[in-house]
C-alpha cells in the first residue's frame, strides 16, 4: 500500500464560495476544456461527437434546495464538487502499486497512469466520489489541481491557477496556499468560517467551503394610490390623448391593410 509523506511543505487547495456560486458550470466546462486538450489530455471521451457522449469529468456541480431556519421560503444552493486534496486520503493509502500519491511539496493528489491497473480501490475508498474510472484507458482520474498551470511560468501570474478559479465569473473560487495561516485563502476561511466536507471521516480534506450568508429580509414595495381625479388642466390633457390613442389602436385592428397612416421615405 502507498504511505502518505508525514508532512507537506505546503497545502495547496480551494477555498469555494457556496453564498457566490450560482451553479453556471463554466469551472466544469473550463476544466473539461484545459484538461482534453492534445493527445496527451488526462480527460477522454467516448464518441465526442455522437449522440452518446460519455466520459471522466474532474468537476461536478449539484444544487439543493435549503430552507433557512425561522424562513417559511427556500433557496438553491449550489455545490461544487472535486477531489478534496486530503491530509490523510485514504484513496492513496489502499492503492496496491502507489499510483495513487500525495506530494510532499505542495500537497496535491494525484494518480500516476503508467502504474495505475484499474482496481478501483480509490474510487470505493473515497467518500466524495471524487475519483473518475477512464474506461478508454482502464485507469483512475482525477481533479490535478492543474499542476501544469500553476508551476507553468510561460503563463501570465494571474493564470497561473486552476482552470476553474480562473472561470469563475462570480469569483466564487479561490485557489492558495491553505497550510499558511497568513495566506489570503486562509484569512478567507477564517473570517466567513469554513468548513471541512464531511469532517468526521477524519481524512482532513484541504479544500474549505464558505457557507451561504443568511438572506436579509424583504419588505414589499410601499406603492402609493393613484391620485383622484381633480379636474385640472393636465388631467384634462391626458384624458383626451388617452382616448384619441385608443381610438388610433382601434382603427388600425379594424383596418390592417390601410397604410394611410405611414410616413413616406
Amino acid at each position: 500500500m502507498t504511505t502518505l509523506p508525514a508532512a507537506t511543505a505546503k497545502k495547496l487547495g480551494l477555498v469555494i464560495d457556496l453564498d457566490t456560486c450560482v451553479g453556471c458550470q463554466a469551472c466544469a466546462t473550463s476544466c473539461k476544456e484545459w484538461n482534453a486538450q492534445g493527445e496527451g489530455g488526462p480527460l477522454t471521451d467516448t464518441d465526442p461527437q455522437g449522440a452518446d457522449i460519455s466520459g471522466p469529468w474532474f468537476n461536478r456541480i449539484h444544487g439543493y434546495e435549503v430552507h433557512e431556519e425561522g424562513r417559511s421560503d427556500s433557496r438553491i444552493v449550489n455545490f461544487p464538487r472535486s477531489c478534496l486534496h486530503c491530509e490523510q486520503p485514504a484513496c492513496v493509502t489502499v492503492c496496491p502499486t502507489g499510483a495513487s500519491y500525495k506530494r510532499a511539496e505542495d500537497g496535491i493528489v494525484l494518480v500516476n497512469p503508467e502504474t495505475c491497473i484499474g482496481c478501483k480501490l480509490c474510487s470505493w475508498a473515497c467518500p466524495y466520489g471524487a475519483r473518475e474510472y477512464d474506461y478508454t484507458q482502464g485507469v483512475m482520474k482525477k481533479c490535478t489541481l492543474c499542476v501544469d498551470r500553476i508551476y507553468n511560468t510561460n503563463l501570465e501570474p494571474e493564470d497561473q491557477v486552476p482552470a476553474c478559479v480562473k472561470a469563475c465569473p462570480t469569483g466564487a473560487r479561490h485557489f492558495g496556499d491553505l497550510g499558511d495561516e497568513s495566506s489570503a485563502v486562509s484569512q478567507l476561511v477564517k473570517e466567513r468560517g469554513g468548513f471541512d466536507l464531511m469532517p468526521s471521516m477524519g481524512y482532513k480534506p484541504t479544500n474549505k467551503y464558505l457557507p451561504p450568508r443568511a438572506r436579509k429580509e424583504t419588505y414589499a414595495a410601499h406603492v402609493a394610490p393613484l391620485a383622484k381625479p381633480d379636474g385640472s388642466v393636465m388631467e384634462k390633457l391626458f384624458s383626451w390623448a388617452d382616448k384619441l390613442l385608443s381610438v388610433g389602436s382601434v382603427t388600425a385592428a379594424a383596418n390592417p391593410a390601410d397604410e394611410s397612416g405611414k410616413l413616406e421615405g
